[in-house]
């Protein structure tokens, strides 16, 4: 049984890892569907040690892509765990709805980790998506673990420039709502795209993010889950 039928006693033809050959159509009404499951507020308490970033490297209309998911221990910047796993994309390249494309190589890489995370941060978005229903919402409740989204760049909404100092932020606007925030990690880089996933709020979100990051533009679970999808990518050409 997987994770989100355990969320729900109804089996569901759309859960993982049942079935992924679905059409836009369809995948619109599975995010509709996924959406209500959403919970907006961390755990309780929330204090993570063994923070996750899950990567995903696949050319835009190709149809084989490879995924990460590295695990570190904050309080020694250890990496404690690593899954990775290569496979044919059964989704095409359509904007909005690029978790149906990325879930199902990250699942089978999650499916091998040892350590469980406390909090994954997706490369990408979470509630700042169309039907607020972004990769690392979907991710997030997948796996039903505390998940953020951090994008390298903007998807939907507005905002103001934000500050050149590391920490300042700028809320995204959609449709009268904060999606999400712009976040300057670094002075004198660009900032990145940080949203809410499952079981988040964006000021906890952009904590995290801001903590994961002390000295680059990229979290250190995104850097390190990047650097583990490029070596797969470069040892699968190798060996073709």
């Amino acid at each position: 049984m997987s994770d989100v039928d355990a969320l729900d006693p109804t089996p569901d033809p759309g859960s993982l890892p049942r079935r992924w050959d679905l059409t836009v159509a369809e995948a619109r009404e599975r995010q509709q569907q996924m959406r209500g499951r959403l919970v907006t507020v961390p755990p309780p308490g929330f204090a993570p040690r063994y923070v996750a970033g899950a990567d995903v490297s696949a050319e835009r209309f190709k149809h084989y892509g490879y995924a990460a998911v590295v695990v570190i221990d904050m309080e020694t910047g250890e990496t404690v765990d690593e899954a990775s796993a290569a496979m044919e994309l059964r989704f095409p390249y359509v904007p909005g709805y690029l978790s149906f494309r990325e879930i199902p190589p990250l699942d089978a890489a999650w499916a091998r980790l040892r350590v469980r995370p406390d909090v994954v941060v997706f490369d990408g978005h979470g509630y700042a998506h169309p039907r607020r229903f972004g990769l690392a919402c979907h991710g997030g409740v997948v796996w039903d673990v505390p998940s953020v989204g951090c994008a390298k760049n903007p998807f939907i909404g507005t905002f103001e420039p934000v500050a050149d100092e590391r920490g300042a932020t700028s809320p995204i606007i959609h449709e009268g709502e904060t999606i999400g925030s712009v976040v300057r990690t670094r002075a004198g880089a660009k900032p990145l795209y940080v949203s809410a996933g499952h079981r988040m709020d964006l000021p906890t979100a952009v904590d995290l993010v801001l903590r994961l990051a002390p000295r680059y533009r990229q979290p250190e679970t995104t850097r390190r889950a990047h650097h583990l999808v490029n070596e797969l990518r470069r040892a699968d050409k190798t060996e073709s």
